[in-house]
This record gives C-alpha cells, sequence and structure tokens, in this order.
C-alpha cells in the first residue's frame, strides 16, 4: 500500500494535550514531519501504557526539535504563554486544541462545578486556543493552520455523556464559526472526530480492548472491526494543516472506522 509523507521543515506547531494518546501521536508525526512542536500538558510524562519517555524527549531523541510548556488549557492566559511559546520557532503556524477530558456521569447526578470543569478543558481551551494563535498569526502576517479534536460525539448522543457530548457538539461549532471568520485572513480552521480510540483517555474498557481494540468491548460494531489506534488518527491532522488541504476550512473530519454510518 502507498504511503504519504508530510514535509513541515521550518515550521511550528503547537498540540495541546500532547503528552498522552492521540495528542502523543499527532505531536510525533509532526515531529517526524520536520515540525518543531510546542507540547502543552498538565503534565510531562506520558499516561500511555509501555511510554515513559515525555513526548517532547522523544521528538529530540529522533532528532527533531520540540519544548514542553506545563499548561492547563482551562486558563486563557496560560494557553496564551503556549503559543507565545512558539516564538522560539518563528511563530505558530499550526495550532492543534486537542486536549479534553471526559466525565462520565448521569445528567441527574452532575455538579455545577463538574460541569464547569469539563467546559474549561474541553470547551474554553479550543476556543482561547484558536483566538491565541490566530492573533499570533495575524500579528506576524503569517496565517496558518488550527486543527481541533473534536469527535463522534459532535454529532452523536451517548448515554451518561450529555456534558461531554456538549462539549464537542460546541467544538463542531468553534471550528465552523472561526473557519469562516478567519477565512478572509487565510486562516483555515478544521476539525478531525475521532471515534472509539483506544487510549488511556477512554473510560469504561477493558485493558484488553485498550491494547488490543477487541470489538467485544466497543459500545456498538464497527464496521473496520476494531477500534482505532492514536497512529491511525495522526495522519488526519497533517493533512488538514498541509497543502493537499488548502482549499478546506470548516471541516469536520471523522477517523472512526465507519462509526456513523452505522
Amino acid at each position: 500500500m502507498a504511503s504519504v509523507s508530510y514535509d513541515f521543515t521550518g515550521e511550528a506547531v503547537v498540540v495541546t494535550g500532547g503528552s498522552s494518546g492521540i495528542g502523543r501521536a499527532v505531536a510525533r508525526r509532526f515531529g517526524a514531519a520536520g515540525a518543531a512542536v510546542v507540547i502543552g500538558d498538565v503534565r510531562r510524562e506520558p499516561k500511555d501504557v509501555g511510554e515513559e519517555v515525555p513526548t517532547h524527549q522523544r521528538i529530540q531523541s529522533q532528532g527533531g526539535r520540540a519544548e514542553f510548556v506545563e499548561t492547563d488549557v482551562s486558563d486563557p492566559g496560560q494557553v496564551r504563554t503556549l503559543v507565545e511559546a512558539a516564538r522560539e520557532f518563528g511563530g505558530v503556524d499550526v495550532m492543534v486544541n486537542n486536549a479534553a477530558m471526559q466525565l462520565p456521569k448521569p445528567m441527574l447526578d452532575l455538579e455545577p462545578e463538574e460541569l464547569d470543569r469539563i467546559y474549561g478543558v474541553n470547551v474554553r481551551s479550543v476556543y482561547f486556543g484558536t483566538q491565541a494563535a490566530a492573533n499570533d498569526m495575524l500579528d506576524r502576517g503569517e496565517p496558518g493552520t488550527i486543527v481541533n479534536t473534536a469527535s463522534i460525539s459532535s454529532n452523536l448522543a451517548q448515554k451518561g455523556q450529555v456534558q461531554y457530548d456538549a462539549t464537542k457538539g460546541a467544538v463542531r461549532m468553534i471550528t465552523r464559526g472561526a473557519a469562516l471568520e478567519l477565512a478572509e485572513h487565510g486562516v483555515r480552521v478544521n476539525a478531525v472526530a475521532p471515534g472509539q480510540i483506544a487510549t488511556e483517555f477512554t473510560e469504561g474498557w477493558t485493558e484488553a480492548a485498550k491494547e488490543k481494540g477487541s470489538e467485544g468491548d466497543l459500545l456498538k460494531p464497527i464496521p473496520l472491526g476494531r477500534a482505532g489506534r492514536p497512529k491511525d488518527v495522526a495522519g488526519a491532522y497533517l493533512y488538514l494543516a498541509g497543502p493537499d488541504a488548502g482549499y478546506v476550512t470548516g471541516e469536520l473530519l471523522h477517523v472512526d472506522g465507519g462509526w456513523q454510518v452505522c
């Protein structure tokens, strides 16, 4: 099967939630493609099974350039500081708003502070991450691209996940609205909508399901017959950030093994 290669040499990419899971895979792919990568996360160490080396150090060990900035993405000030850190590499060219959290709980039992917390991480971070990156790009006169992490939950409801589904629906609309507003400035904004991806982020799966992605432990059958893995998703971010997607903006790209079609 043919493979696709990307070249982001000379570009700076900021990835929130880049220490683990999908964010880690995305950061490493950009690093391998020649980009300087700035990782923003609340923790430096990965949570992925079998992984001990922080993402930025892994990229550096493979000859790339990378930096870690401890960041609480629910704080707009810290998000701006994260974006400013990319100035060391010339300024942000690609912003990946990926950080997120889940809080599975029946709607009837959710406390106001819990809703505030999940909205802070999943929605405020994307809104202000998009804002900070766009302002940096326009201040430098270098319009770039923004790729947000949405979800199959951006369009589909799941039991016990009203709060999570609502935040991912918001990410979808932030993406579409920002794409409309920033188009005149040459900034493209898109989102990737992963399906059931076997990471430590996924709640309610057995360890076997996380490691093997066995269909029997999924919430419903997937046409491609297995759960996804972070490496299955990462390439979509590079595509949307690259020149092949130069006429694509406001798009929600599903990477879900066919979940949404059945």
